[in-house]
């Protein structure tokens, strides 16, 4: 007797998958069986894929993992707005951690704000740190980062054993491995920068309500054009760093 495509669709959503239902499908000639096992192939590809990069990025951790239970990873952002905080987050993942991650900037909003929670709620540990502008101007954006990342560290409610760090030094007693380009290549300053990026986008949101004029929402503190006419036609607002030579230039007009 043959199957429904409602059958079939429910067999198919029931890993694992006998060999003899693909069978079936490929040689069944209805146009909605072969769209079933079209889809069921992408998305096999899709999950395949998935792993395989999950194990790339997750190459340092499990090198560490042994010497190293609890591993931090550390990232950054907001080092290049004119306007704003930079944001820091140190996250502990679980050895047995499976959620997609990637470099904040690789991902849409839409993705980061799915992400987030599950980090946040599978991770050993999170913690964010911040620097605000007048720290920024005080300390130079690189130094500020730098505090601020160990605050982040500071702040994790199980001590690290190790940090994973995105090209830079965090202050503080860890041992600690710098990585050229370290959200694309550890899963746990991947967690990291997905953290950092949806805590400071939402900062930005609430300050575009707060200074209205700078497009703050879309532009989330960067140089933007509509960001430049802002400061041009109403200044520059408590937020700004005024070590930024648009921001200086601003203020002097």
């Amino acid at each position: 007797m043959t199957q429904t495509l409602s059958e079939l669709k429910a067999r198919l959503a029931e890993p694992p998958v006998a060999e003899s239902v693909l069978q079936a499908l490929a040689q069944d000639p209805r146009v909605g069986a072969q769209q079933l096992l079209a889809r069921y192939q992408r998305q096999q590809a899709e999950a395949e894929t998935e792993a395989l990069e999950l194990a790339y990025r997750s190459r340092y951790e499990r090198e560490l993992w042994a010497k190293y239970p609890h591993i931090a990873g550390i990232d950054e952002v907001g080092r290049g707005p004119l306007a704003g905080p930079v944001v820091t987050a140190a996250v502990i993942l679980p050895h047995d951690f499976a959620l997609p991650v990637n470099d904040s900037k690789q991902l849409t909003p839409h993705k980061r704000a799915q992400l987030f929670p599950q980090i946040v709620s599978q991770a050993v540990a999170v913690s964010i740190g911040v620097a605000d502008n007048d720290e920024i101007d005080r300390e130079n954006i690189y130094h500020a980062t730098e505090l601020a990342m160990g605050r982040a560290a500071a702040g994790l409610r199980v001590a690290p054993d190790c940090l994973l760090v995105d090209a830079m030094t965090v202050p503080g007693p860890y041992p600690q491995r710098k990585l050229i380009k370290g959200d694309a290549n550890s899963i746990s300053i991947a967690a990291a920068s997905i953290v950092a990026k949806v805590v400071r986008d939402r900062l930005m949101l609430m300050y575009a309500n707060c200074y209205p004029g700078y497009d703050f929402a879309d532009n989330m503190g960067y140089g933007t054009k509509k960001h430049l006419a802002g400061l041009a036609a109403h200044g520059v607002t408590p937020i700004h760093r005024m070590s930024f030579a648009p921001v200086r230039k601003a203020a002097m007009q």
